[in-house]
Order: structure tokens, then C-alpha cells, then sequence
């Protein structure tokens, strides 16, 4: 029995060198070589102060920015950077009260910001939290939604703002992949950049 558990022992030492170590810090180190700003998290600096994460949303009450869509834990623009303490999800299914009357609510909260028509749909993505409470993006829809709102909040001219919102459209990935989408934080910063 104890000429089994040396060649064991070996290669269990072996395999955690390999594979507990040796992999996970090459990996890093590629990593780091060929996506460095992927890497360490999509950060954004304002003048050498990190504002927040290119794939992390941030919410905000404040007219003069664009809304991301609604999280079931808010993170304020800028507060707060920590993901795994800013995500989470009600887990309300498509049955419960609750949510029906939060979706109700959102609506009703996003048509007086925006005094939009009963006729004007709110994009669901408006009305609907987040499963994790961190999705960067909204429609192109939405954010057009929302420019009567920042423009004059900023007092800047509609079409200004809605420039500036087409200008951050981004596309499906490889163009086929996923749905055209505005990054919100992103182009918060853009709009301060305006001032």
C-alpha cells in the first residue's frame, strides 16, 4: 500500500504545480500582454480617477444623464465599484405581484420623466430589472427616449445630444451577434465632456 501512495503523492504534487499554478499564471501574464485593459477589469479614468467599468452599469436619478435600465440593487453613477456587492437579482417569476407592480411602477416613473405618449412604448429593458444588476447597456431606442430629458436638463440643443447618442451606437458583435446597444456609462462621460 505504501508503494502506491508515493507515485500518488507525486503526481498529485505534479498536477496542483501544473494546474494550480503554472496554468493560472501563464494564463494571466497572456492576459495581461494581449488584453491589458480587458484584463484588469475595462476601467474608465477621468482625469487618473477610475468613474467606474466599461462592463459594469451604473444607475442614476439624475436628469442630466442618461438612465440605464433599473437594477434591483442601485449602484449611484460613480459610487460604487464593487460588482459582486452591487449585483443581485429578485428572482420574481412572470406570476408574482410584486413584480407586476414594480413593472407598473417603472413605467409609469420613465412616461412622466420623458411625458411620452400612452401610444409610445417603453422598451422593456426600462422596465425590467437586470438578472445581475450590472448590464452596461440600453437600446438605441431607450437612449433616444431619454434625450429630450438630458437636453434640456443640460440645457443643450436636442439635436447635440442626439448626435452624441447615435455616435455611441455600437453593433452586434461581428455584426451578427447580439442586438445594436448604447453603453451608458460611456456615454455619460461623453455628454460631461460637452460641458
Amino acid at each position: 500500500m505504501f508503494r502506491q501512495f508515493i507515485p500518488a503523492a507525486r503526481m498529485l504534487i505534479i498536477l496542483t504545480v501544473i494546474t494550480g499554478v503554472l496554468y493560472p499564471l501563464s494564463m494571466t501574464a497572456m492576459a495581461q500582454l494581449l488584453f491589458p485593459a480587458q484584463a484588469n477589469g475595462s476601467l474608465l479614468l477621468v482625469e487618473n480617477v477610475t468613474v467606474g467599468s466599461a462592463l459594469i452599469g451604473q444607475t442614476t436619478n439624475d436628469p442630466r444623464y442618461f438612465w440605464s435600465r433599473p437594477s434591483v440593487v442601485d449602484t449611484m453613477l460613480g459610487s460604487s465599484l464593487d460588482a459582486l456587492g452591487s449585483s443581485g437579482a429578485s428572482n420574481f417569476g412572470g406570476t408574482s405581484m410584486a413584480l407586476a407592480q414594480a413593472v407598473a411602477a417603472r413605467e409609469a416613473a420613465f412616461r412622466s420623466a420623458h411625458n411620452l405618449p400612452e401610444d409610445v412604448a417603453v422598451p422593456v429593458e426600462m422596465l425590467f430589472a437586470s438578472g445581475s444588476g450590472l448590464d452596461p447597456h440600453i437600446s438605441p431606442e431607450s437612449a433616444r427616449l431619454q434625450v429630450e430629458r438630458v437636453a434640456a436638463a443640460r440645457e443643450l440643443a436636442a439635436e447635440t445630444v442626439t448626435a452624441l447618442v447615435e455616435a455611441h451606437v455600437e453593433a452586434p458583435a461581428l455584426g451578427l451577434f447580439g442586438q445594436p446597444r448604447v453603453n451608458v456609462l460611456l456615454l455619460n462621460l461623453a455628454l460631461d465632456e460637452l460641458e
